[in-house]
């Protein structure tokens, strides 16, 4: 439930990102999305009783990793959603669960099930059919090459940051990880200001915070979610995010999905179901087993 609620909160969060990179650039919106993710975290720690002992951390070293992935995958992520439709930017960023299931074989040394890997596999084969209409035309324009290529970039970035996130949580409370990825990230995007902010109007103010609180909130469930089953089982339920963005972009933006992108949404929603089926299955069949 919690990778579900954290699926849907990062794609409200693209979309406040979407509508904010028509007038700020990219580090002003990476400070924006960073630092008023700040009070839902510094609130959630309060809530939990672990503000400010939850600061203390014991992997410094594995923090400026994370965030090292994290920052890359937020920058080439804002970029990808420059350039492209929400929905298929956040299909390119599904690659990253398919990529965490091997990664998470090679260095957390989980094994995970054929029903994990199966799942990951054939969602990926949705998100290649929500792909394809954006190449019919006989050359793709620039734009779309470039957020294909950030977005592409960002889903390997992202695989290793959730692997780091993982190892993380051997020591770190879920609140610690998701406050200093925000203050570094907030630090680094806070650099770019030399280089070109824009006073926003608005509409995009209220989009840059927006986008903040709900990355805010999308990073904490995320961040409980790891710390509450391996990586590879959890790979699948991104998918879900997909159904969201196509709804979105045609509510707000008007673009209606081919019918090869619906069939790629609904394989995707598909193989997201197929982990907690095959689990709730397994555990009731384990149980009606006979003791020997």
């Amino acid at each position: 439930m919690l990778r579900l609620v954290s699926a849907g909160l990062f794609v409200v969060m693209s979309l406040f990102v979407r509508l904010a990179s028509a007038e700020a650039p990219v580090g002003q919106i990476v400070f924006f999305r960073s630092a008023f993710a700040i009070p839902p975290i510094v609130a959630y720690l309060m809530w939990r009783r672990q503000f400010p002992s939850a600061l203390r951390t014991r992997q410094p070293v594995g923090h400026l990793k994370r965030n090292f992935y994290g920052g890359m995958a937020m920058v080439l992520s804002f970029v990808s959603l420059a350039y492209l439709p929400l929905a298929l930017a956040t299909a390119l960023g599904f690659l990253a669960p398919l990529l965490a299931v091997p990664a998470a074989m090679l260095f957390l040394r989980e094994r995970p099930g054929a029903v994990a890997i199966g799942a990951a596999l054939v969602g990926f084969a949705g998100v290649v059919l929500m792909l394809v209409p954006a190449f019919e035309g006989p050359t793709p324009d620039r734009g779309t090459l470039i957020g294909v290529a950030a977005g592409l970039a960002m889903a390997f970035a992202t695989a290793a940051g959730r692997v780091q996130i993982k190892t993380l949580t051997a020591t770190e409370a879920p609140g610690t990880i998701a406050f200093y990825f925000a203050l570094l990230c907030a630090l680094g995007g806070l650099a770019s200001w030399p280089f070109g902010w824009v006073t926003p109007s608005g509409l995009s103010l209220a989009c840059l915070i927006g986008a903040g609180i709900s990355g805010g909130l999308a990073h904490i469930t995320m961040t409980e979610a790891m710390a509450r089953a391996s990586v590879s089982t959890q790979a699948p339920f991104d998918y879900t995010a997909m159904l969201w963005a196509l709804i979105l972009d045609a509510a707000i933006f008007g673009l209606l999905p081919s019918p090869v992108s619906l069939a790629g949404a609904f394989v995707i929603a598909a193989s997201a179901l197929v982990v907690p089926l095959s689990g709730r299955f397994t555990a009731r069949s384990e149980a009606l087993r006979p003791a020997r």
